[in-house]
């Protein structure tokens, strides 16, 4: 079992799941989940020479939880890492994982900080450079304008979201983990209304006998007690910060992402290919990180190293010996 402290990185505290010793490798995970994302690599990596160390983001259970919105944009996201690394890695550069948001952030901390950060590997969610436009932009010319549902709309509003995910959070967790995963049926699910609600017309499995086994009574029992005491504003948060994160990364406009990369997408993962916007991530990948490896997993879903620990630990573990 990993050893749990909780480190002042500047801003803010995180709760870290720290096993191993080596070089330093920092995990981070994305919405709705936890350190216990990693709960399949944390043992793996230690043992593969590494400082594993599993954060819960700002937000997440035993971190932090700031209330503005602002709180949550990515400059400060990755002043988090950068004040970790000081902690636990001083003078030392550091390797990142990341997963879902956390891809997006550990990819944005190597790209804007390539004195703290030697190497990058992210899950699910692929880098496409610095921005050209806020994303909001982008979603609500291809779906909000359309009369089309698009989640991040969904996420915009605070309150509106926090309320459906709080009724019920087993039921929340469960649903969207399920509805999003290479377990799901082919069906387009996420093709409705502007006006409906997240989980409206999601499909759902028996609680606990028909869950996958990836995603098990204890595990689900886990993330519902993280979200029971925690809420869900400072996750959703994050989803609220796509102007400011533009303006902060405007400065790095036409720049590549210089260190060693890592992505692991899934075959069946709406985020590997962008929600439709790319055809080969990876291809799409070398454009902005000339150094990346790339992987997609045939019959995966957007849950990378939970749904495929053994592949995911394989890859990895390969790619970090090798730095």
């Amino acid at each position: 079992m990993p050893e749990f402290r909780t480190i002042d990185v500047g801003e803010v505290t995180l709760r870290c799941a720290i096993e191993g010793s080596g070089p330093l490798a920092i995990m981070v995970h994305g919405f709705p989940e936890s350190w216990y994302s990693w709960r399949h690599q944390i043992g793996p990596v230690a043992q593969a020479g590494f400082t594993a160390c599993a954060i819960d983001v700002r937000g997440y259970g035993g971190s932090d939880k700031p209330e503005p919105v602002a709180a949550y944009a990515m400059e400060r996201l990755i002043g988090d890492l950068v004040g970790l690394a000081d902690v636990l890695s001083p003078g030392e550069p550091v390797v990142l994982i990341g997963h879902d948001w956390g891809a997006p952030i550990v990819w944005n901390s190597a790209f804007t900080r390539p004195d703290r950060f030697r190497a990058v590997a992210g899950l699910s969610v692929p880098f496409a450079g610095a921005p050209q436009r806020p994303f909001t932009e982008v979603f609500r010319e291809a779906f909000t304008a359309k009369g089309r549902f698009f989640y991040q709309e969904y996420f915009q509003q605070p309150g509106i979201a926090e309320a459906e995910a709080e009724a019920d959070p087993r039921a929340f967790v469960r649903r969207m983990m399920y509805s999003i995963s290479g377990d799901v049926p082919e069906g387009d699910y996420w093709s409705k209304p502007a006006g409906a609600t997240f989980l409206e017309g999601l499909p759902d499995v028996a609680d606990p006998e028909g869950l996958p086994f990836w995603l098990n009574d204890a595990d689900l029992s886990f993330y519902a007690g993280e979200f029971k005491a925690s809420g869900f504003r400072g996750p959703l948060n994050r989803y609220r910060n796509h102007e400011a994160d533009y303006e902060y990364l405007r400065a790095w406009a036409g720049k590549q992402l210089e260190q060693p990369c890592l992505f692991i997408g899934g075959s069946r993962d709406p985020a590997t290919n962008l929600f439709g916007g790319v055809t080969d991530p990876v291809a799409m990948m070398r454009l902005f990180a000339p150094r990346v490896e790339g992987h997609i997993l045939e019959g995966c879903g957007h849950w990378t190293q939970q749904e495929r620990p053994r592949e995911v630990n394989a890859l990895l573990i390969d790619w970090l010996k090798r730095l």
